[in-house]
């Protein structure tokens, strides 16, 4: 499903924060991610119509 997201233009943001408390690097990331921030989401949130959160 994420492979069809960013194929379509989709942007898959991870958390910086969760990913430094896991130790994961980004280059764990899958193809397409990015290391995000608390600042991107409240962006993100403020221009999408709709989010999904999981």
């Amino acid at each position: 499903m994420t492979t069809a997201l960013t194929a379509n233009g989709g942007q898959i943001g991870n958390c910086g924060a969760c990913m430094d408390a896991r130790g994961m690097g980004e280059d764990r990331l899958i193809e397409g991610a990015h290391r995000s921030s608390m600042a991107e989401l409240a962006d993100w949130t403020a221009w999408a119509d709709q989010v999904i959160n999981v």
